[in-house]
């Protein structure tokens, strides 16, 4: 088959293409001039130069396509260029969309976000939750919920789409909670806040296949939440540490976590910096928490992830065998 991906140069995207490219598919891939491509290393797939916004190159990329993946997203909290993150997200979405109806692809699958449900207030939800909170905790939250609405727009007006919305991707590469998981297996990471939050997760070779089995079988303009389980951070660090003899880190306390947003987010706005902690990132550990139920995937789809322990356990191997950390010594 013949395949357009955005983001693929990304930590999902490049997972995803790779997949396709052992299926035996041959993949383009949207690429800004300056992105890094070293994830895609030695993979035979040809390259479209541009960015979300531009027309020319999207509708190139997508000429004879059969399927559309669009991974790509400006994904980032705390203090953003919001204007930036608006035209990546949302109107690169609208661009992405436009050329998919001129082009008449077949299937497009767009990667969303359990972000899109907003805070669920302790309540497991599935894809017929209709959002509460009114207002946004981010940016990224805002966007992506704009970018979603018009996905199940151009489906609704006869767009063969269908939005995939992932948890909290893991994987040995993963830039984002990654690094964090990698100091505390190096004994680096003494503290931590909002341990007691829990905390969705979805191992990226698992999404990968569930975003390729919302093509071959999602219903045009379902959702389809991705997530393995869930469980706490702590209960995190304890399985992680588990067979390296670690305990989690220590709980920092909720008063010193939400004084030190407060100051060093005026300072991280002042000389354009992103602080560890700002007001947003601190709305994350201890104000909001999106709860989900995957069972729809699983029934629809036939998505059969692997368990949350497994995805744990596997994510370790794999940053032990990239050489991000040492594994301990066999006892």
């Amino acid at each position: 088959m013949n395949i357009f991906v955005t983001g693929a140069t990304g930590f999902t995207g490049s997972h995803l293409v790779r997949a396709l490219v052992a299926r035996g598919d041959r993949v383009v891939a949207l690429v800004r001039p300056n992105s890094d491509r070293s994830r895609l290393v030695g993979l035979s797939i040809d390259y479209i130069e541009g960015d979300l916004n531009d027309a020319a190159a999207l509708a190139q990329g997508m000429a004879g396509a059969d399927w559309v993946f669009h991974m790509a997203a400006y994904v980032e909290l705390g203090l953003v260029d919001a204007a930036k993150m608006w035209r990546a997200n949302v109107e690169g979405t609208r661009q992405v969309l436009s050329a998919a109806r001129s082009t008449q692809v077949k299937r497009l699958v767009y990667c969303s976000t359990i972000g899109v449900f907003g805070h669920t207030f302790g309540q497991v939800v599935d894809e017929s939750f209709q959002r509460l909170q009114a207002q946004f905790d981010s940016d990224y939250d805002h966007t992506k919920y704009e970018a979603q609405l018009l996905v199940d727009q151009a489906a609704a007006e006869g767009l063969s789409a269908v939005s995939i919305l992932p948890s909290g991707i893991f994987g040995g590469d993963d830039p984002h909670l990654g690094p964090v998981l990698r100091q505390f297996l190096r004994g680096k990471l003494p503290l931590w806040a909002g341990g007691d939050r829990p905390t969705g997760l979805v191992h990226v070779d698992d999404l990968v296949q569930g975003a390729l089995l919302a093509a071959e079988r999602g219903q045009p303009g379902s959702w389809y939440i991705l997530s393995t389980g869930e469980c706490t951070t702590r209960e995190m660090f304890q399985m992680v540490g588990q067979a390296w003899g670690m305990t989690p880190p220590k709980e920092v306390p909720k008063w010193l976590v939400r004084l030190a947003g407060a100051l060093l987010d005026p300072i991280g706005r002042l000389f354009r910096w992103q602080p560890p902690l700002s007001r947003e990132r601190v709305r994350y550990i201890y104000d909001r928490c999106v709860r989900v139920d995957a069972a729809k995937a699983r029934q629809e789809l036939g998505w059969n992830p692997r368990s949350l322990e497994q995805t744990l356990s596997d994510t370790i191997a794999e940053m032990v065998q990239l050489g991000y950390v040492t594994a301990p010594p066999k006892k």
